[in-house]
């Protein structure tokens, strides 16, 4: 009878943990992609929840329907906030070749991403897409899987996530995104508004000339021309985001 009950347990905790990651890998880039299969995803959250449950098993609620379903709902809480934490952060990279197709003219040609199956801006997918490169390139991944291992330790099955602790994470995160992607795209925005600018004075010199005219092919030429600027910082930044990504998932889950 003791032997069935431990069966139990562990089978109930191998299921509550498979359910919080698999509702973390649903939000959590690079492995929310949806060229990533749905079976693929749910052997990840099972390969992820599997070690863990031996330890797990002392924190599974009572077997009574009500408390079962109320700890599903929490742990689907808990992974899709971690989750949407380390995909805000990220976002800053995306954000940061958005931008620059804002101020090099690049908003007009659209093209299809890959990983997300919809349309984006040319820098923004060219650097979403080295992103996820250097960031499997670097083991950083491998940082990211591990910050969430963190968390059934620290954030225990039968425990509540801090409304107030994700509040505050959520505004520093936003303002650490807006930040990260102005100091990666911060160079070549700087050197196009001194070329709106300049453009700007030339025309009124001299109007005949039309100056704003030869300013949208200019600024292309110049994003293209120095595009490499911005790429030479996104490794260092990766990282930092990497690193604040992490410690955001274990400042969560309550370490």
């Amino acid at each position: 009878m003791l032997s069935m009950q431990l069966q139990t347990a562990n089978l109930t905790a191998l299921l509550l943990a498979m359910v919080r990651a698999s509702a973390w890998l649903a939000l959590c880039p690079p492995f929310n992609s949806r060229l990533i299969p749905g079976r693929i995803k749910a052997l990840l959250a099972l390969a992820l929840a599997l070690p863990m449950s031996p330890k797990l098993a002392g924190q599974v609620p009572e077997l009574a329907t009500s408390a079962l379903l109320i700890s599903v709902v929490e742990q689907v809480v808990v992974g899709a906030a971690l989750g949407f934490l380390t995909a805000l952060l990220f976002a800053a990279i995306q954000a940061a070749g958005d931008m620059i197709d804002l101020f090099g003219g690049f908003t007009l040609a659209m093209a299809f991403d890959p990983l997300s199956q919809v349309q984006s801006s040319i820098f923004g997918r060219f650097y979403n897409l080295l992103a996820v490169t250097l960031l499997f390139a670097t083991d950083g991944h491998q940082l990211v899987l591990r910050g969430f291992m963190m968390s059934y330790t620290t954030l225990p099955l039968n425990d509540t996530l801090s409304l107030e602790t994700l509040s505050k994470l959520l505004t520093d995160g936003l303002a650490d995104m807006f930040l990260a992607a102005i100091q990666i795209a911060g160079p070549l925005i700087a050197v196009l508004f001194l070329t709106d600018v300049g453009f700007g004075l030339l025309n009124r010199v001299a109007p005949a000339l039309n100056a704003f005219s030869l300013g949208f092919p200019a600024k292309i030429f110049l994003v293209l021309l120095l595009g490499g600027t911005a790429i030479a910082v996104l490794p260092r930044a990766l990282s930092t985001i990497v690193d604040k990504a992490v410690t955001a998932v274990v400042t969560l889950s309550g370490a």
